[in-house]
């Protein structure tokens, strides 16, 4: 081993116990004054990481209709009462022959059985009714920072921290478990955040908490094994970059 690369080494070697010591004391420093799963007024909108937008999202069976989603809703044999219709702002729908159907609140089977049975009064013997969503008026939540597949997410049943993190292909290599931050308008719209350790939710230590609408969900990096990664990519660079003395 010539002497640039012994000094590339011990540079290395010297990160690594730094890095260990940073991580240390931060670990005793956060335990005493971070208060996780906590809501508080969050730092400005400046400061808020930037968002990449994914598709990606299917609807849940307990999914409940509401105002301007688009269905469309098909009796079986009967070619003429087929239609596509959006929901109202009060939750209705008009359909041939029953007029309007109030849909919003349901869920598509629970529909369909209204929608049968209202038909089956005056008009059909047992028909079977099918309802197909074509477009959905849903609330969204992000995912950011260091996860898989960063990105929004469709929320369309009930969700919770552990179930979103499992949508975004989990944590990626260097994410920090235990600083996850939800980001929260509340009913007074002042934005809130919190902190939550997913390996105490995942002991089962603390809840796992419930995801709203509009949430801001942002994976904090491990800073240790940031640079960790940071300084072997350049050691590895200069090892095979004939030119990075001169670049320094």
């Amino acid at each position: 081993m010539g002497p640039k690369m012994y000094a590339r080494f011990f540079a290395l070697t010297a990160v690594v116990l730094v890095s260990g010591a940073c991580l240390a004391q931060g670990s005793a420093g956060s335990g005493s004054t971070r208060d996780t799963g906590v809501f508080r007024p969050a730092p400005s909108e400046a400061n808020t990481p930037s968002l990449t937008v994914a598709p990606g999202g299917t609807i849940g069976r307990d999914y409940r209709f509401r105002p301007n989603d688009l269905i469309e809703v098909e009796v079986f044999e009967m070619e003429n009462l087929k239609r596509t219709v959006r929901i109202n702002a009060l939750g209705m729908v008009s359909l041939p022959l029953i007029g309007g159907v109030q849909v919003g609140g349901l869920t598509s089977t629970q529909a369909e059985a209204l929608i049968a049975s209202r038909y089956s009064e005056k008009y059909l013997q047992n028909p079977n009714v099918s309802i197909f969503v074509k477009e959905l008026n849903v609330d969204r939540i992000t995912v950011e920072g260091a996860v898989v597949r960063p990105g929004v997410i469709p929320l369309t049943e009930r969700m919770t921290l552990l179930r979103v993190l499992a949508q975004a292909g989990g944590f990626g290599p260097i994410a920090n478990t235990s600083e996850v931050m939800i980001f929260r308008v509340n009913d007074k719209n002042v934005r809130q955040f919190a902190v939550f350790d997913v390996e105490d939710i995942r002991a089962g230590k603390t809840d796992d908490p419930v995801i709203m609408g509009d949430d801001l969900i942002v994976v904090q990096r491990d800073r240790t094994r940031a640079l960790l990664k940071d300084s072997i990519f350049r050691d590895i660079v200069d090892s095979v970059n004939p030119f990075s003395f001169f670049a320094r």
